[in-house]
């Protein structure tokens, strides 16, 4: 398996997994019954899991464009260090995400956001400018 993919597989297991801690926070704070419920006043999260359930649909919207990207360069058979390492800074850079947004890190979650950016853009420049 390429870099690309493998990192792919990382970021979209990462991404599938986001949802555990703060469903658990639901759990805990609402009751089993009202977390699969539909209560009409259900009580509010844990500050810390609404911040990760805001992480986990951002990482949701951005694996869609950076999971189409790499797909399509595999396709297109379009490899190479750059789309390589843009895989690995993706990843890195959602995982650092995800806990900088959870925990409030000022700076950092935006930071990490950029570099996760950066990469979507890196790969679909290597896809863009292949045949030049």
């Amino acid at each position: 398996m390429s870099t690309e993919l493998e990192y792919l597989t990382y970021a979209t297991l990462l991404t599938a997994l986001l949802w555990a801690p703060y469903t658990m926070n639901m759990i805990s704070v609402r009751g089993l019954m009202d977390a699969v419920g539909y209560p009409e006043n259900p009580a509010p999260l844990s500050p810390w899991a609404q911040r990760l359930k805001a992480a986990h649909y951002n990482a949701i919207e951005n694996l869609v464009v950076f999971g189409a990207l790499v797909l399509i360069a595999n396709a297109l058979d379009v490899t190479g260090d750059a789309i390589a390492w843009s895989s690995v800074f993706y990843f890195w850079a959602r995982l650092v995400h995800a806990i900088a947004y959870t925990f409030a890190v000022p700076f950092v979650r935006t930071v990490a956001f950029i570099v996760g950016f950066g990469s979507q853009l890196c790969v679909a420049w290597q896809i863009l400018f292949a045949q030049m």
